[in-house]
């Protein structure tokens, strides 16, 4: 997630191949992101006689249950072909200036991606709200906090540190984050906070929200990259840990400087441009599309915990929830 914020999220749906061939090219194509790339064709090629809408699929299960739900209304109800591709954050945000997807449900804040392609290019424009408000912190398991109070304190985090302990953060305690494709400040945090930690990557959010059941499960103590909302929270209560407070200044630093909080950022949906201005009731619907982080948390859920297949669980929650769907339609 950028998270600045970052975070990945698998459909049971996904058209495979087709997923894992434009997914490849991507981010052969995008790099890192750096590139301004806004003249590439689309992976598909739908008849002329078919419907279609592509949408980003970002890894974490909130931008998953977001685009399970849209996709589904959007084949069962409105008619569309939906195919999804999977990308990182960055590289997703070149694939939509591109036109290689229409729409991107979830974005963190990319402040650059932003300024080239919807303020300089116009090849992107905003979506409107989510509805969701996301924030990103280090979060310590409230039995721990119970019991040792100070801990959601920075100031006292080095206190603890021998008992964070692993074998992947050696003499230092260890601070978990998700993937390594997350954009985070963690690394900066630690160093320019002192701290005594190493920021060790559990590989995904699946192995990190394994690795924190487990930590749970044995009643061990541990700091975590953790954002919410996050359906995991209902099952392992923590508490965020106090950082040096957010402000627009610090956010302005270089990225290895940055000294402070994560912000808190209501999430946005983007579209392509052109696709808002031609993709007739399927832009009209994603630009309506919005709910509650409750409705999010409880689909991710249903995929996450209950294993459902991300058109399961968003089938429950659209059976459930007419009254809140339906107004998506309205044109």
């Amino acid at each position: 997630m950028a998270r600045t914020r970052t975070r990945t999220r698998t459909r049971a749906r996904l058209r495979a191949s087709a997923v894992v061939a434009s997914a490849g090219a991507l981010l052969a194509v995008t790099g890192c992101g750096a590139a301004d790339m806004t003249k590439q064709g689309s992976p598909f090629a739908a008849p002329a006689d078919i419907k279609t809408v592509t949408l980003s699929v970002q890894s974490w299960v909130g931008a998953q249950a977001n685009v399970a739900v849209a996709q589904k209304i959007l084949e069962d109800e409105l008619g569309y072909r939906v195919d999804l591709v999977q990308t990182d954050e960055v590289p997703a945000w070149d694939a939509l200036s591109q036109g290689r997807v229409d729409a991107i449900l979830e974005d963190w804040g990319h402040p650059d991606q932003e300024q080239l392609y919807v303020k300089e290019k116009k090849t992107i424009v905003s979506g409107g709200d989510l509805g969701v408000t996301g924030h990103i912190g280090w979060y310590v398991p409230k039995y721990w906090a119970d019991e040792h109070p100070d801990v959601t304190d920075w100031k006292n985090l080095d206190k603890y540190a021998d008992e964070l302990r692993t074998p992947e953060s050696g003499d230092k305690g260890q601070l978990m984050d998700g993937s390594p494709s997350y954009v985070t400040n963690d690394k900066a945090l630690v160093k320019n906070l002192g701290l005594d930690y190493k920021v060790v990557f559990a590989g995904s959010e699946a192995a990190q929200i394994t690795q924190i059941q487990q930590f749970a499960k044995e009643k061990k103590p541990f700091l975590s990259y953790w954002y919410q909302p996050q359906w995991l929270f209902n099952e392992v209560p923590m508490v965020e840990v106090e950082l040096p407070e957010y402000s627009d200044a610090c956010a302005a630093k270089d990225p290895a400087d940055i000294d402070c909080a994560y912000p808190t950022t209501p999430l946005q949906k983007y579209l392509n441009a052109d696709f808002s201005k031609r993709g007739g009731d399927a832009a009209a619907f994603l630009k309506k599309f919005k709910w509650s982080e409750k409705d999010q948390n409880e689909v991710s859920e249903l995929i996450a915990s209950e294993r459902l297949s991300p058109d399961e669980a968003a089938g429950r929650w659209i059976e459930e929830h007419p009254d809140t769907w339906k107004k998506w339609l309205d044109r």
